[in-house]
């Protein structure tokens, strides 16, 4: 898939966890097909988590969300136990980013490769078994999120599927 295709949408969703790719997608998207980015870092207690993302949905043109709601459904049960989102507001959510022409985008790279470039970037990088804890979450999450919005999963390390602009 390249940025070309993924530009066809007025909505993209790039999840994943760390290290995958979705800032440098975003940056792409924003560079080279006009798009508005919005990063979303872990929405505070207090926020209604719901109600933020629908306002952010809300907003009119085209639309990158680099990370979203689907961090919590991964991130909240492995760290805090649970979501602080139900999948009955997660698939709601998922249908005002089907209605905005939208799709998710699951970025993927294998676990070394992520530690390699965490460590790289941030000069260290969790353990092979956090990375790949949170890579098997990911894919869960994504199945049952599919059989209600479209989904993408886009290996980036793969030669064929790097973007192009």
């Amino acid at each position: 898939m390249t940025a070309d295709e993924i530009a066809r949408y007025r909505t993209v969703v790039l999840e994943g966890r760390d290290g995958v790719g979705k800032s440098t997608l975003a940056a792409l998207l924003v560079t080279h097909h006009a798009f508005v980015t919005v990063h979303s870092p872990r929405t505070p207690d207090h926020q209604n988590l719901s109600d933020r993302y629908r306002d952010l949905l809300a907003r009119p043109g085209r639309l990158v969300l680099d990370r979203s709601f689907i961090s919590e459904l991964v991130y909240g049960p492995l760290y805090r136990g649970q979501s602080r989102l139900t999948w009955h507001q997660a698939l709601e959510l998922a249908g005002l980013v089907s209605a905005r022409d939208g799709v998710f985008l699951h970025l993927t790279a294998p676990p070394a490769t992520v530690q390699s470039r965490l460590a790289a970037r941030d000069g260290q990088a969790p353990s092979l078994y956090t990375i790949t804890e949170l890579a098997d979450a990911y894919h869960r999450t994504f199945r049952i999120l599919a059989r209600h919005a479209p989904v993408r999963t886009y290996d980036s390390t793969a030669e064929a599927s790097r973007p192009n602009g």
